[in-house]
C-alpha cells in the first residue's frame, strides 16, 4: 500500500458541491488533482464553484491572484473515469445513492492500481456495503468531509468492517496533509455526525411545523442558547433540503421511528424547495 508521501495525484470521482471543494482543498495544498463527472456541463459547474469560492479566498487576502490560479491549473477535469488510473489516491464523492457508490467503486477497482486507496465521502451510507463491490476492501474507507468543505477544518474517518489498519492511518495521514482535523468512527448509520446533526434538523423543522416559535426564533434560540453559528433551519437550507431528507431517511431505515423524517421536510422537497441551491428553502435566496 502507498504511503503519504507516495501521494502526488489526487482522483476526485463527483464535480458536484462535495468534490469540487475536495479538488479545491487538495489543490490549495500542492496536489495534483483529477477531477471526474459524467459529463461537460458537471465539470463545467464544478470548475465554477471551485472559482467562485477561490475569488472569497482572494477577496478576503487569504490568497493572492496568483495563487488562486496556481491552485485552478492543478485541476484538471474529465469524463473519463479510467483517467482515475493515474491517480495516488481516490475520493469519491457521487451521489448518496448505494447502487451508484457501488457501481462506481466496482469500477475503479479495475482501473486504480493495487495497493492505491478507495475513499468514499458518504455522509450516511455503508462504508463496508460499498466497499463490498471492490476485491479491495482493506483499502476502502470513509473520509466524510464537512460542507463547505474549504471552510469547515474537520474530515470523519469511517473504518469499514475490513478497513486495514494501515489505510485509516493513511487516509487520516492525508485528511491532514489538506490542513483537516479528522476524528475516527465506526461504520454505524450516520457515523457520529449525520447521527447526531440530522435528528437536531429535524426537531427544528418539527418544532415549526407544529408552531412552537417562528423559524426566525427557532433558529435564533438556538444561536443565542448552544452557541452555534446557524440554527436547525438555517443549516438544512445551506445542507439542502433534499440531502437532509436523504440522511433521515437512511436513519430511519437503519435505526427506527425515532428517525423518521418530519413531513413538512418531506414536503418541501417534494414541491422543489431545496434550500440555497434552489433559492427557495425555510428562507428565500437571491
Amino acid at each position: 500500500m502507498r504511503e503519504l508521501d507516495d501521494i502526488h495525484t489526487v482522483g476526485v470521482v463527483g464535480a458536484g458541491t462535495m468534490g469540487s471543494g475536495i479538488a479545491q482543498v487538495a489543490a490549495t495544498n500542492g496536489y495534483e488533482v483529477l477531477l471526474r463527472d459524467v459529463d461537460q456541463a458537471a465539470l463545467a459547474s464544478g470548475s465554477d464553484a471551485i472559482r467562485e469560492s477561490l475569488d472569497q479566498f482572494v477577496d478576503s487576502n487569504r490568497l493572492t491572484d496568483s495563487e488562486a490560479a496556481s491552485i485552478r491549473d492543478r485541476i484538471t477535469g474529465t469524463t473519463d473515469l479510467e483517467a482515475m488510473a493515474e491517480a495516488d489516491i481516490v475520493v469519491e464523492a457521487a451521489p448518496e445513492e448505494m447502487g451508484i457508490k457501488q457501481d462506481i467503486f466496482e469500477r475503479l477497482d479495475g482501473i486504480v492500481p493495487p495497493g492505491v486507496v478507495l475513499a468514499t465521502n458518504t455522509s450516511t451510507l455503508s462504508v463496508t456495503s460499498i466497499a463490498a463491490a471492490t476485491d479491495r476492501e482493506p483499502l476502502v474507507v470513509g473520509l466524510h468531509f464537512m460542507n463547505p468543505v474549504p471552510l469547515m477544518p474537520g474530515v470523519e474517518v469511517v473504518v469499514g468492517e475490513h478497513t486495514a489498519t494501515r489505510t485509516v492511518a493513511l487516509a487520516t495521514d492525508f485528511a491532514e496533509s489538506v490542513e483537516k482535523e479528522t476524528w475516527r468512527t465506526d461504520d454505524k448509520p450516520g457515523f457520529v455526525v449525520n447521527r447526531v446533526l440530522i435528528p437536531w434538523i429535524c426537531e427544528g423543522i418539527r418544532a415549526l411545523d407544529e408552531g412552537v416559535s417562528r423559524k426566525e426564533d427557532i433558529d435564533r434560540g438556538l444561536k443565542l442558547g448552544t452557541n452555534v453559528p446557524m440554527g436547525p433551519l438555517e443549516l438544512a437550507d445551506h445542507i439542502g433540503l433534499d440531502i437532509c431528507l436523504n440522511a433521515a431517511e437512511t436513519l430511519h431505515e437503519e435505526l427506527g421511528d425515532r428517525y423518521k423524517p418530519p413531513y413538512l421536510l418531506r414536503r418541501k422537497v417534494e414541491a422543489g424547495d431545496l434550500g440555497k441551491k434552489s433559492g427557495q428553502g425555510f428562507y428565500e435566496y437571491d
